[in-house]
């Protein structure tokens, strides 16, 4: 299928207020408004390869991605998940380092590379945005990597569901849920399982456990509701403030 190209203004983009965008003012939109374009993609769409040239920058507009890496023996490791407004490529950097494929139906509005990174050198508020978009994914990488390497098979599936809710929550401009929530996961149980480090079959039967013993439950296909936000976040090994426990 051919990707669809769409328009739209930017002071009526759902992700205003955290795209890279986020912090311009009326005359940089008015720049980022004649050099943006919108396309949409199907899912299964492979966005970026790794080391392959980078022929635009994007910011998801609406949709899910994953972001892996092959590994030598062949396996496929996932080490990021790409949502709304999440930013695809790096200025200075002309070819990608992952792999990047669209779980569901994808929106991006994209940027020539060149011409987004002269917008970077002249646009202080690009500037800033992408310096900290940088240093959000710098912390969640350091979370993933706790996640990875010192928590249990059913901690990590726990926090991963947490994780999930808290982002979604960002994403819409809402408080963290306190008590009952309800969504729909954008990867299928063996993508988590990639995501985790772990086997199809534990991820299953985290899923299940949690479920038995009423931290959620699973109305069907990809949707989980949570009776409790806060008893889930505890099974992460933090307290209710979200700290590690000691």
């Amino acid at each position: 299928m051919v990707a669809q190209t769409r328009t739209s203004a930017c002071s009526e983009c759902p992700i205003r207020h955290r795209a890279v965008c986020a912090e311009c003012g009326t005359d940089d939109l008015a720049v980022l408004e004649m050099a943006k374009s919108y396309k949409t993609y199907p899912a299964g769409t492979r966005l970026a390869s790794e080391g392959q040239p980078l022929m635009h920058f994007s910011s998801f507009v609406a949709g899910a991605a994953t972001m892996s890496r092959m590994l030598e023996d062949g396996r496929r490791q996932t080490v990021g998940l790409l949502m709304a407004s999440d930013f695809i490529g790096r200025p200075g950097r002309a070819v990608s380092a992952y792999d990047v494929e669209a779980l569901s139906e994808v929106t991006l509005c994209r940027f020539e590379r060149r011409t987004f990174e002269t917008l970077v050198k002249r646009t202080p508020a690009i500037a800033a945005r992408m310096l900290t978009m940088t240093l959000d994914e710098l912390d969640a990488a350091r979370e993933l990597a706790v996640i990875l390497g010192r928590m249990t098979a059913r901690e990590k599936v726990a926090a991963f569901l947490v994780s999930m809710v808290r982002r979604l929550a960002l994403i819409d401009g809402a408080e963290v849920p306190t008590d009952e929530v309800t969504f729909k996961l954008p990867l299928s149980r063996d993508q988590i399982a990639d995501h985790l480090g772990l086997t199809i079959e534990t991820t299953s039967r985290q899923f299940t456990a949690l479920r038995k013993e009423g931290l959620i439950d699973l109305p069907g296909g990809r949707s989980v509701r949570i009776p409790d936000f806060q008893r889930l976040t505890l099974e992460t090994g933090e307290d209710d403030d979200g700290g590690p426990l000691d």
